[in-house]
């Protein structure tokens, strides 16, 4: 049991907030982990500190000379690898990689890409939809929440036999007479 405060203890801890650091950036975090419904706090810190490496090798390559062959090389391979993995928007520039942050990552996760295709209305039905194996990519079940690249987000689809696919297929009149016999 914690003893009662005294009063000058109680007016030099009035300032100070126990719950919420300005260090540890808790808040922030918190809202994140919440908004794209992230499990596990390890995989925030992995998309935070991800985001922080591209930043600090963005600098570097800012940081060459601007005559030089290797810096246009490497800008270009650099834009090209954050336009595929879907964390920028366009190749134009690399001030674009200051926008890199471990939200970007999340937006790539499967439930957030769901969101974008329209298969789910929200990121809770969303993982719930992967985690009972009702999603297919590439010819494999997914259960697992994972990252897509850009150029796979076409490969998302439902599983065959899934009553939501069935549905769908019927609003849109594309269902074959051969699966209403089966």
């Amino acid at each position: 049991m914690v003893r009662k405060l005294k009063y000058h203890e109680q007016k030099l801890l009035k300032k100070v907030d126990f719950i919420n650091w300005e260090v540890d950036n808790n808040l922030h975090e918190v809202k994140v982990l919440r908004k794209y419904h992230i499990e596990k706090r390890e995989d925030y810190t992995k998309y935070n500190k991800l985001s922080r490496n591209i930043r600090d090798l963005a600098q570097k390559i800012r940081d060459l000379n601007e005559k030089d062959g290797f810096r246009a090389q490497s800008t270009h391979q650099l834009l090209e690898k954050l336009y595929s993995i879907g964390l920028i928007p366009t190749r134009q520039n690399l001030s674009l990689t200051d926008k890199v942050t471990a939200s970007a990552f999340c937006r790539r996760r499967l439930p957030s890409i769901m969101l974008n295709l329209r298969m789910a209305q929200n990121l809770k039905t969303a993982i719930t939809f992967i985690e009972q194996g009702r999603i297919l990519h590439c010819d494999r079940i997914l259960t697992l929440l994972l990252d897509i690249f850009r150029n796979m987000e076409d490969f998302v689809t439902w599983v065959d036999s899934s009553k939501i696919k069935q549905h769908v297929m019927n609003y849109n009149d594309e269902r074959d007479d051969f699966d209403l016999v089966a």
